[in-house]
């Protein structure tokens, strides 16, 4: 297991091919915990460069009342 930050967008898309090989492994195994580290790298870089906004109450509720 070589773990390292996630700080380019490369960085991202190779750790996403990686966690895709991963994605079956048992957890508690040297798989299953690169996944679970990964995972979580993962995450923290897209919430960071990739946020979504929070929809505008009101427009949410108009959007829900539309369904």
């Amino acid at each position: 297991m070589q773990i390292k930050p996630i700080r380019t967008v490369a960085d991202n898309e190779a750790a996403l091919k990686r966690i895709e090989q991963l994605f079956d492994a048992e957890p508690n195994t040297l798989e299953g915990d690169e996944l679970e580290v990964l995972l979580t790298l993962v995450s923290a870089f897209e919430d960071a460069h990739f946020p979504i906004e929070a929809p505008d109450p009101i427009a949410a509720i108009q959007f829900r009342m539309e369904q």
